[in-house]
C-alpha cells in the first residue's frame, strides 16, 4: 500500500488490536477503539489500572494492526513510541471516540454505562507495515 492508501485506512474506525511487550511472556495482544488521522498520532484510551496501561507504561511503545476481514484480505500495522499519557476527558475525548465506533444513540448508552477515570495514550507512529491483497 501506499503511503496515502495506509494512512487513509487506518484512519477508518475498525477494532484494532494492539500489542505491547510483556517481559519473559509473549506480548499482550487485546483489541482496542483507537483514533488517527493521516500525517498525525494514533490515540487510545484505557483504564490506568488495567494491565494494558501498566505495561505500556513500562516498555513505552506498543504496536497495533488493523484489517479487513473479507476477501480481498488487507492489513495496516503501525509500531512506535508512547509520547503521552494523560487523564481523558469523557466529553471531548471519550464521546467522540464512542460515536465513532457506536454511533450517536449507542455511544450515549455506552457513556451512562462507564466508571471510574480513563486515560489517553498517544503514540507517535514510526515503522508501518501493510499489504493490501486486492492489488
Amino acid at each position: 500500500m501506499s503511503k496515502e492508501e495506509r494512512e487513509e485506512y487506518l484512519a477508518r474506525p475498525h477494532v484494532g488490536m494492539i500489542a505491547i511487550e510483556d517481559e519473559g511472556r509473549g506480548p499482550l495482544v487485546t483489541p482496542i477503539w483507537y483514533s488517527y488521522e493521516p500525517g498525525g498520532v494514533l490515540k487510545v484510551q484505557m483504564n490506568p489500572e488495567s494491565k494494558k496501561a501498566k505495561l505500556l507504561a513500562k516498555a513505552g511503545r506498543f504496536s497495533l494492526a488493523v484489517q479487513r476481514e473479507r476477501l480481498p484480505y488487507k492489513y495496516v500495522m503501525v509500531e512506535g513510541p508512547v509520547i503521552s499519557t494523560e487523564p481523558c476527558d469523557r466529553e471531548t475525548e471519550t464521546r467522540p471516540m464512542a460515536v465513532r465506533y457506536l454511533g450517536d444513540e449507542l455511544a450515549s448508552q455506552y457513556l451512562e454505562g462507564l466508571s471510574g477515570e480513563s486515560i489517553v495514550v498517544t503514540m507517535q507512529p514510526e515503522r508501518w507495515y501493510s499489504t493490501d491483497y486486492g492489488k
